[in-house]
């Protein structure tokens, strides 16, 4: 009833303003269609699963999926999984029905594909031994009542990890550059990427090539200008790809080939007429090593004193036979180099210094110059010692007091009959009574004189200390010869 009048509503409105009419119909068509798309978007996500999943060969993946009823009207009638590898291509792999139970259509996924629960709410599905070519896009379908088919999907992600290796070319020394190193990173999705690791100032090149299973492999080349020096230098690769924990480095070792290089070693410009064992040696690199090496002599034939063993050339005798050159020629499979010495005889020996000999003879005479000026050092510090801190060796004659004068005494005048030498003062009378020091003891308690033993043996004592003759001459006569500086008139 309720339709009727909408219906004869509208013809009413048409037949009275057909444009206000046509403007409504288009507002209703544009609100049906956009009623039909929020519709749609609210069933689609009543099925609920994960947009992308991420998973490796040889591994297991869950795909979840569950139905979401809010208002629990819709009733479940069956749900399937479905396999689109690509565009336009839908397989069914699972299916599930509360009646008849589960069923697994003939696939690539037979005996591969399980479900979790088992239960129209919750149809998850586990797949295992999984593969590259499992990649695409898997859609949980719900059959549902009244509203149809309702669905989602996920899209399975297969990732690679790549297989990596890194090798050396070998290459002949040259000025143009070329290939010297390959890196490649083997079927790896996502794709890796190629970095070298170098200091041998060359430069590389990357590229990228479609793999199976929609997997990709990436070359990488390093080129340089090859030299002789380049030969066992390191480089590393390096490549970076999502599936691995850290970047893989692998150093690869620069192989160039060379033709030989030569020299001769052992001549010492010191080859005299009778020296025996005289040695020269031919040393030479290459890559690849040297395989013949070959002695000649520049004069002719080899002198019978000559004896060649591989590349040592020893002369047991010189003589004027080795006066000549010697040459030395080495041979690879890249090519032939030679070096050559010319051997000078001579009639003598050459005399010449060890390389040690200068240095030790300076040490030595430095040593003994050091000693010396020590030496010097300590006999010029006793002398000091013993000219003006050490104590006199004699003792002058000290002046007499005569009751308040001093005075000086004279030369002594007499001789007693005991042996008694007596002294007297300048201008006085004799005095008869001395101690050791000279003093008189009549003013110093009348104490015993000195005798003239005593005396003789003072001076002897002073003459076996060093003192010069002259000075015991000095003694005997009429001025002392030993009085200080202060005493002396």
């Amino acid at each position: 009833m309720l339709v009727r009048r909408t219906m004869a509503r509208h013809s009413a409105q048409q037949r009275c303003c057909p444009a206000v009419s046509s403007m409504r119909n288009s507002l209703l068509a544009v609100a049906a269609a956009i009623l039909l798309l929020t519709v749609q978007g609210v069933w689609s996500q009543r099925v609920r699963v994960e947009e992308e999943v991420e998973a490796f060969p040889t591994e297991s993946v869950d795909l979840r999926c569950q139905f979401i009823d809010g208002g629990g009207s819709t009733k479940l009638t069956q749900v399937s999984w479905i396999w689109e590898p690509v565009e336009g291509q839908r397989d069914n792999i699972a299916v599930f029905h509360p009646i008849y139970g589960q069923s697994f259509p003939d696939s690539p996924f037979k005996d591969r594909v399980v479900f979790i629960q088992g239960s129209l709410e919750n149809p998850s599905i586990r797949i295992s031994r999984l593969s590259m070519a499992d990649a695409g896009r898997y859609t949980c379908e719900y059959a549902t009542y009244p509203s149809g088919n309702e669905q989602g999907t996920t899209n399975l992600v297969m990732l690679a990890k790549p297989k990596n290796s890194a090798v050396a070319v070998t290459v002949q020394a040259g000025a143009k550059p070329v290939v010297v190193a390959r890196c490649e990173a083997a079927e790896g999705k996502p794709p890796a990427s190629i970095r070298w690791v170098a200091a041998a100032g060359g430069n590389h090149s990357t590229r990228s090539e479609p793999a199976a299973h929609g997997t990709v492999t990436v070359l990488s080349e390093y080129q340089l200008a090859p030299t002789p020096a380049d030969d066992g230098r390191e480089i590393s690769c390096m490549v970076t790809q999502k599936t691995q924990d850290r970047p893989w480095v692998f150093p690869v070792k620069l192989s160039v080939e060379y033709p030989p290089t030569v020299s001769i070693e052992g001549y010492d410009n010191n080859w005299y007429v009778g020296r025996s064992d005289a040695v020269l040696i031919c040393q030479a690199n290459g890559n690849p090593a040297p395989t013949t090496v070959r002695w000649t002599a520049v004069s002719g034939p080899m002198p019978d004193t000559v004896m060649v063993e591989g590349n040592r050339l020893t002369v047991r005798k010189v003589d004027d036979a080795v006066n000549t050159t010697f040459v030395c020629e080495v041979k690879n499979r890249v090519g032939v180099s030679k070096h050559q010495v010319t051997t000078i005889v001579i009639e003598q020996r050459k005399l010449t210094a060890g390389p040690s000999a200068g240095p030790i003879i300076g040490g030595i005479l430095g040593a003994l110059a050091l000693i010396a000026i020590i030496i010097g050092i300590i006999l010029f510090i006793r002398k000091r010692q013993d000219d003006g801190e050490g104590p006199p060796k004699h003792k002058p004659p000290p002046p007499v007091k005569a009751g308040s004068s001093t005075e000086m005494l004279n030369k002594p005048t007499e001789t007693a009959p005991t042996g008694e030498v007596y002294y007297e003062p300048t201008g006085g009378e004799p005095i008869t009574n001395l101690d050791d020091d000279g003093n008189n003891l009549a003013l110093n308690g009348g104490a015993p004189a000195v005798l003239e033993d005593n005396v003789k043996k003072e001076h002897k004592a002073l003459a076996t200390d060093g003192l010069l003759e002259k000075d015991l001459e000095a003694a005997n006569h009429d001025t002392p010869a030993f009085v200080s500086a202060a005493m002396y008139v």
